[in-house]
């Protein structure tokens, strides 16, 4: 298959495919690399307003672009409809500060379909016709509350009598560097209207720094014509069928506009925006600069459709004009039937045609959020040479301890909007369903955040650009033992150049987040935001320590995924076995302390946050929520063939429970499981007495179960939420299934209710492991109180089509995501295109927080093909 070869000439280094992508973020303004105020402001120090004239300093962005791997260059569209204030360049939205539930993109596009190393690509935007209401959307949100919705481009009426345009972009390579792209625009509107379509080529500023040997490319354009040159990249040359007018301006800050100051050019990053709308002299009559669009100039009647060829070519020297005719059009047509090949053969056969569609456009989403991610803390600390020196509170505010990373690389991003910068724990959830398509790429994103540029000197594994210090659950050994597996578990070297730098980030967990040494653990928010009475990140209401359950049970859970990799290793290299036997251990020690210290409640059978006072006192944080599900997924299993291959490993086992006889409810008697009936043991922090009963709430629908997963917060907590007196104030955590009310930490997000995907697949995955050890003599109430019994494993698949018919169209057509808005559910301009949003109503599953969070809601791919997996 074509695509599996270009696939195997990338990853042998034989031929770049992934040199060019989908890299360029779709927003950079609003960013901590771009904010150097006093006070860490990054959405008022740079903000959508400033966008379109002020240069960035780290990345570029635009709307359904592409650029090289270090993006020296960068493509993007540009659209005016003749009406709006400002072009089309980049997605517009509120930051933190302006939407009543926190940074939200106002602007409707979806990600359709890539292949791993774009050779095929397509992303489709709506335009509105009328003005772009950007004041109304930041005054209406601005004037809601945290208990009103978000205040969204559809409810403003812009969309009525269907008068958008329809534009979709398409990227063909016919090699490396040589794109063939199509820009199909459509008139969706009831009247004959104009649409002026830029498609725009610049080069990334890195010479006004300062910097040494940094020179400055060209770039002139001519009709049809933008040919640059850089002394890297050599020869870039965009060729445009037709005609259309060269407009030329340079990729530098209006200094004029934005603070009254002369600037390096007369023709500033927004020449072409001023020429085009107020007819300004600020584009180049030269022809020449650093920034360039071809100008087309559409006037079409209703439902008329039109499309514009364009190429893109590096050489290194310069080429005659591109072949943008049956050439072209070969091209295209062989690079998307080679796309529909790749699909076909890598998505389960057993898949209906609305899941395939599904795990289709997830993993575009996937591609598509894949960025080029440079970030020198050092630098960006002390400033400069060619620039203000930052404030001097820089050095000791945010990031002040992370001076070492210096990132320049292409990193899987949760999206490109609302979060253009990777988080860790997102990125190993994204690893999994990317290693479907191009585990290549998966293993060395796992391995990148690894390294010593991103790892900090004491082992802590960066949160995300917020604050590299938070603490990101330790996700990544799992990640890298599911990507080991889906790649047919062969490469070892992977797998041991991961564990090597694990057992410094796990001996960094062990030294900073036991504060009591009792093997119970902290790390506060967890990446669950506002899940608990109060901010678990901040410093308790009273003195303390808070222990808690989930970071207490992502420890266990990483001590089991530490041993099975170093039990994967030993199998071939023995020196490994040592290793596995100090997890086997100190998962034991981990699981028990629950219980020693009190995490597990034997009355409510369930696992709660502690707070320990300074005279030994214990306050239970009854709020039953995610933190208390987590430990389930402490599960793994010990085959009688590990346990005959590695007999140390066995010894060790057969000791403990002699010699230490409370670990006998962590490590199971032994029994026949799994498909071959061979003996094996079970490794969980819950024994078969305790999963019942956790099963009994998790499946219950007055509490867990909803009919689209499992929610983050026990629905018991609408009635009777939870309330703790702590120093003299009262804090509560109530069931709310969509957007949060509170402010508390996270307040953009809520983990008090709704359904989270990567949580959900965790316990699914929990289910089938115990099922494998159970097998068919274990069953549970499914639902709670329906008076039937299941097993685990059609527990854990109904569960999993609950996750996935999230994005299927339901019996009525109707997708849950898109809730009750009647455009999206059955419009047929809409009703096809999906997002993956953050989360999801954990009553209606309408989909909620950021709507191209792609990343983790993908791991719906994964659920697909382990439910269809017959």
């Amino acid at each position: 298959m074509s695509e599996r070869v270009r696939l195997g000439q990338a990853d042998s280094g034989e031929q770049p495919w992934r040199a060019w992508g989908p890299y360029l973020a779709e927003r950079a303004w609003g960013t901590v690399r771009e904010d150097y105020s006093e006070h860490g402001t990054a959405w008022d120090y740079f903000p959508h307003d400033h966008a379109r004239s002020r240069a960035y300093r780290w990345n570029e962005d635009g709307m359904g672009g592409l650029c090289d791997d270090r993006q020296t260059f960068a493509f993007a569209l540009a659209l005016w409809n003749g009406r709006d204030p400002i072009l089309k360049e980049r997605m517009f939205g509120l930051g933190g500060d302006g939407g009543n539930h926190g940074e939200d993109a106002k602007d409707y596009w979806w990600y359709q379909d890539s292949t791993p190393t774009h050779s095929w690509m397509r992303w489709r935007y709506h335009y509105p016709q009328a003005p772009f209401p950007y004041d109304e959307l930041v005054r209406v949100n601005g004037q809601r509350s945290r208990e009103q919705g978000e205040y969204e481009l559809v409810d403003t009426g812009i969309f009525d009598d269907d008068r958008f345009w329809a534009v979709t972009v398409d990227y063909a390579k016919a090699s490396p560097t040589d794109v063939c792209i199509a820009i199909t625009v459509s008139n969706r509107g009831p009247d004959p209207a104009v649409l002026h379509v830029l498609p725009t080529l610049w080069f990334r500023n890195t010479w006004a720094w300062g910097l040494p040997n940094r020179e400055v490319p060209s770039m002139t354009g001519v009709p049809g014509r933008l040919a640059g040159r850089h002394r890297s990249l050599g020869h870039l040359t965009l060729d445009g069928q037709g005609a259309p007018t060269a407009l030329m301006c340079d990729n530098e800050t209006n200094s004029q506009r934005l603070w009254g100051l002369p600037g390096r050019s007369p023709y500033p990053k927004d020449g072409i925006n001023d020429h085009l709308i107020h007819r300004s002299p600020t584009v180049n009559p030269a022809g020449t600069g650093t920034k360039g669009a071809l100008h087309y100039r559409l006037w079409m009647g209703s439902g008329e459709t039109r499309t514009i060829r364009l190429r893109l070519t590096r050489s290194d020297q310069q080429l005659p004009p591109a072949d943008l005719g049956d050439g072209w059009a070969e091209v295209v047509r062989a690079r998307q039937a080679e796309a529909g090949e790749f699909f076909d053969e890598m998505l389960p056969a057993a898949a209906t045609a609305a899941e395939k569609d599904v795990a289709r456009q997830a993993v575009a989403g996937l591609m598509w959020g894949k960025q080029f991610y440079h970030f020198d803390v050092k630098q960006w600390l002390h400033g400069d040479p060619g620039t203000s020196p930052p404030p001097p509170g820089r050095r000791y505010g945010r990031n002040n301890g992370w001076w070492h990373m210096n990132s320049f690389d292409v990193i899987s991003m949760p999206d490109p909007w609302e979060y253009p910068w990777y988080a860790a724990w997102d990125l190993a959830f994204h690893c999994v369903s990317i290693a479907r398509v191009d585990p290549g790429f998966a293993k060395s994103q796992l391995l990148l955040l690894l390294r010593e540029w991103y790892m900090h000197p004491n082992g802590q594994i960066p949160a995300y650009e917020w604050s590299f210090s938070d603490v990101n659950p330790p996700v990544h050994a799992w990640a890298a033992l599911q990507v080991f597996k889906i790649d047919g578990g062969r490469d070892f070297d992977f797998l041991s150049r991961v564990m090597h730098k694990l057992l410094l980030n796990f001996t960094w967990w062990v030294n900073r987040k036991d504060v009591g040494g009792n093997n119970v653990f902290e790390g506060g928010f967890l990446g669950l935001d506002n899940v608990g009475p109060f901010d678990r990140s901040a410093a308790l209401p009273v003195a303390g320590v808070l222990e808690q359950s989930d970071g207490t049970g992502w420890m266990a859970m990483y001590a089991l995924n530490l041993l099975d990799m170093a039990i994967l290793l030993a199998l071939h290299d023995r020196a490994y076995e040592d290793m596995a036997t100090k997890f086997l251990e100190h998962f034991t020690y981990i699981a028990e302390a629950a219980y020693q210290q009190g995490l597990w409640d034997e009355e409510d059978s369930f696992f709660y946050d502690v707070l320990r006072l300074p005279d030994g006192h214990k306050v239970p944080l009854k709020a039953r929520s995610i933190v208390g599900l987590l430990p389930l997924a402490a599960t793994t299993r010990l085959t009688s063939e590990t346990l005959n291959r590695l007999p140390e490993i066995n010894a060790r086992v057969r000791w403990m429970l002699h010699h230490r006889g409370e670990f006998g409810d962590v490590i199971s008697a032994r029994r026949l499981g799994g498909a071959d009936r061979r003996q094996q043991r079970l490794l969980s922090m819950v024994g078969q007495d305790q999963l019942l009963r956790i099963l009994a709430r998790l499946l219950d629908p007055e509490e867990f179960l909803s009919p689209y997963g499992l929610r983050t917060l026990s629905r018991a907590h609408l009635e009777k939420p939870f309330t703790v007196s702590l120093g003299g104030s009262d804090f509560t955590v109530g069931y709310e299934p969509a957007e949060s009310t509170s402010g508390l930490f996270g307040g953009n997000s809520n983990w008090r209710g709704p359904v989270w995907m990567p949580v959900n697949y965790l316990l699914v995955q929990a289910l089938r492991e115990f099922a494998e050890f159970y097998g068919d003599d274990l069953k549970a109430e499914y639902p709670t109180g329906a008076q039937h019994k299941a097993g685990l494993a059609e527990i854990a698949d109904d569960l999993s089509r609950r996750l996935i018919g999230l994005f299927v169209p339901d019996g009525t057509g109707r997708r849950p995501i898109y809730g009750a808005t009647a455009l999206f559910q059955d419009h047929p301009d809409w009703k096809d295109l999906v997002v993956f949003p953050e989360y999801f109503n954990g009553d209606d599953g309408a989909g909620l927080g950021a709507w191209h969070q792609t990343g983790w809601t993908a791991l719906v791919v994964d659920l697909i093909f382990n439910l269809r997996r017959g």
